[in-house]
């Protein structure tokens, strides 16, 4: 069974920064692609990055330039940075295998103060 473990969110003020980490249980983590999700209040779930078995990254449009996905395949974990962030940047993130590959976890908030 898949685990996801989300960490790092926080509150944040405008043009800050943040580190969110994804534990990842359950698959063989090396060999999958892999993405962050979030969700806006009264808005659908949305693809914010992904990240290949081999670390090719892809980015949404709003988030190119200021996000950075990683991931270390010893820790089972991925990670992303994200900088100058914005008050649109508010929501629950999640991750998950891109394509999604289990159900979801309990996401970690990110809150930006304009």
């Amino acid at each position: 069974q898949v685990q996801l473990v989300e960490s790092g969110g926080g509150l944040v003020q405008a043009g800050g920064s943040l580190r969110l980490s994804c534990a990842v249980s359950g698959i063989v983590f090396r060999i999958n692609s892999m993405g962050w999700y979030r969700q806006a209040p009264g808005k659908q779930r949305e693809l914010v990055a992904t990240i290949t078995s081999g670390g090719g990254t892809n980015y949404a449009d709003s988030v190119k330039g200021r996000f950075t996905i990683s991931r270390d395949n010893a820790k089972n974990t991925m990670y992303l940075q994200m900088n100058n962030l914005k008050f649109e940047d508010t929501a629950v993130y999640y991750c998950n295998g891109y394509p999604r590959t289990g159900s979801w976890g309990q996401g970690t908030q990110v809150t930006v103060s304009s």
